[in-house]
């Protein structure tokens, strides 16, 4: 193990950023933040312009999707993480991220990066699971729903 690279747990502030519809899909948005890091207008943009055109032909390119999903966007204390999700077949998540280094031109490469999520994303991820479990695994399956339903917690 290399101790070095283990950080202390200090929780970080969510924040409800509104739905985003991007072609056929609507996705839910959230912020994580670091201590002394926001979700700034330019970043909030950037992360728009990302989905925007990096998500449709992905969720073309996969198919069976159900138009519904959520962006996590994380100002960390090292970068930027975009993480897009959308729901396919009923009860699978796709994801696509994003990751980009304070002071760096150019995102990391997540196609040789096996990255999923940092432990802060892993709350909101989870806290989404279980919302899509109780609106849509269900005898009527309620988009609005989901939609509406948040994940109820102010901090990971």
């Amino acid at each position: 193990m290399n101790a070095e690279t283990v950080e202390l747990y200090h929780p970080r502030s969510v924040s409800d950023l509104g739905v985003w519809e991007i072609d056929s899909l609507q996705l839910k948005v959230y912020g994580i933040k670091a201590d002394g890091k926001e979700v700034s207008g330019e970043i909030l943009r950037d992360a728009k312009v990302f989905a925007s055109s990096e998500i449709p032909h992905l969720v073309e390119a996969e198919g069976e999707d159900n138009g519904l999903g959520f962006v996590i966007i994380h100002p960390g204390d090292l970068g930027v993480s975009v993480l897009v999700h959308w729901w396919i077949q009923g009860s699978v998540l796709c994801q696509h991220i994003r990751r980009t280094l304070w002071g760096a031109d150019v995102p990391m490469n997540t196609a040789t990066r096996p990255v999923i999520a940092c432990v802060w994303e892993l709350g909101l991820i989870n806290a989404e699971q279980t919302i899509w479990r109780n609106t849509m695994m269900v005898a009527q399956p309620d988009p609005t729903a989901y939609l509406n339903n948040r994940a109820d917690i102010t901090e990971v």
